[in-house]
């Protein structure tokens, strides 16, 4: 049975020192920013306050996760999953590197420490790659963390149309509606040449095939849905401490 892969991930971990390996990737180092940690009030409220979103943000992936296994357990009696890939995309770390404690932020980018469990995406009608880390610290332990954009949404919007998004993701259940026509394929760069040039970052453990990609509706769409729905019910919520919240006449709706 293939692994449970949640595809963001968990807290980060601290590295020893290692001796840095020659590397290719530019555009690695580009996308990975390491500083050096300040002790002020400002920065450590910061940090801390990013630690406590990630941890949420894991939270609510292995509840997501979970639901989804416990379904084909529950209807396929003796099917078993291996353990979850949890590979956080766009993180905050403090780490070791060079002998220096540093605050590493991985904007575009995913760890791949010696040893680490990734995931590389590709796009809604490509593969994606199950990837293990290679410790490569001239990269600050760093890998991309999908085949990146070759065009702008706004461009993919103005050049392609939905049937231009339905052709390229056929055989694929998945929205195929102008809503997501940025997500396109032809606005991604191929997964497999992305993947061929970066090595030296991680080793190949598995390429996936996509079957089926659940695109979530955003907040805008949800509001004007529900606007469709409730005409004269709908309005902004008041400050409830709960994030995007939109409440209707009928009930409510919380991003």
């Amino acid at each position: 049975m293939s692994p449970a892969v949640d595809d963001q991930g968990g807290p980060e971990h601290r590295d020893g020192h290692h001796a840095p390996p020659p590397c290719r990737h530019a555009a690695s180092l580009r996308s990975t920013r390491a500083i050096a940690p300040d002790a002020s009030a400002q920065l450590d409220a910061y940090l801390n306050d990013v630690c406590w979103a990630q941890a949420y943000a894991l939270l609510n992936r292995d509840v997501m996760l979970a639901t989804i296994c416990d379904e084909p357990v529950r209807r396929l009696p003796g099917i078993e999953f291996e353990a979850p890939i949890r590979c956080q995309h766009n993180d905050v770390a403090v780490e070791t590197h060079d002998d220096l404690e540093l605050i590493v932020t991985r904007k575009g980018a995913i760890r791949a420490g010696l040893g680490d469990p990734g995931i590389i995406p590709g796009s809604m009608g490509t593969g994606s790659y199950i990837v293990r880390g290679l410790g490569n610290e001239a990269s600050y332990c760093s890998a991309s963390h999908g085949a990146g954009r070759r065009m702008s949404r706004n461009a993919a919007r103005r050049q392609f149309t939905a049937d231009d998004l339905a052709a390229q993701t056929a055989g694929i259940e998945c929205r195929k509606d102008s809503g997501v026509v940025d997500e396109i394929p032809a606005a991604y760069k191929d997964i497999d040449s992305v993947i061929a040039d970066q090595a030296d970052l991680v080793e190949v453990v598995a390429r996936l095939q996509t079957l089926l990609c659940i695109k979530g509706q955003g907040l805008i769409q949800r509001r004007l849905s529900l606007s469709k729905a409730h005409p004269q019910g709908l309005r902004q919520a008041r400050p409830t401490g709960r994030p995007f919240g939109l409440e209707a006449s009928t009930g409510s709706a919380d991003g």
